[in-house]
């Protein structure tokens, strides 16, 4: 059975600093959580850690990398557009994780979900060292290459508690994608309970 240690998220968040400050290279880390463990606001909170120690550090939130509302509603709210069709993960890739790493550039989003239109955004030039995390739902088992991850977990019980009952009909289809994919996180949180989450140490 896994063995889990209890963790605060400032402590967690102090120790992703801490290996991804080991490298003096640009980091791209994944904060991989569904909406309801709000990845975003701990992969800020650990982004502030690393500007605390004079790196720069940014934030992508998957949020801003939607398909038009035509393609992801093309099927109605269905689990599997859900898990294949609502996220553009190519244009992640294209945009962020690929030109981050070969011209250090990177865009800071696509599409704007609730205008659904485009972001308008430009594109822009990492500081060396840079950090940029990328915060988000099912991040995790589709061959994305982070340096770290991170990820947020919450039971079936508290995913159902806690996502808006507007999001309901998402809840199988993050639940069906967690159980089928296989990529180990760098560091596995239980995150029932945000404010005293629980590290896995070992198996």
């Amino acid at each position: 059975m896994p063995r889990y240690t209890p963790i605060t998220p400032d402590l967690l968040a102090d120790t992703v600093a801490r290996r991804v400050l080991d490298s003096g290279e640009r980091q791209l880390v994944a904060v991989d959580g569904a909406d309801a463990a709000r990845p975003l606001e701990f992969a800020r909170l650990a982004a502030d850690r690393i500007r605390t120690d004079g790196r720069p550090a940014e934030l992508v939130s998957l949020r801003d990398f939607v398909r038009p509302a035509s393609l992801r509603m093309e099927f109605g709210r269905d689990e599997t557009a859900y898990r294949t069709g609502w996220f553009d993960f190519a244009a992640l890739r294209r945009e962020v994780l690929d030109p981050l790493r070969a011209q250090g550039r990177w865009l800071p989003a696509l599409w704007d979900e609730t205008a659904d239109r485009s972001a308008r955004a430009r594109t822009r030039q990492a500081d060396p060292g840079t950090i940029l995390f990328v915060a988000g739902p099912m991040l995790l088992g589709r061959g994305l290459r982070f340096d770290l991850t991170v990820r947020l977990d919450l039971s079936a019980s508290a995913l159902g508690r806690r996502t808006p009952a507007a999001d309901a009909w998402t809840v199988p289809a993050l639940l069906a994608h967690d159980r089928e994919h296989t990529e180990q996180p760098d560091f596995f949180l239980r995150w029932d309970h945000p404010d005293r989450p629980a590290l896995r140490t070992g198996t």
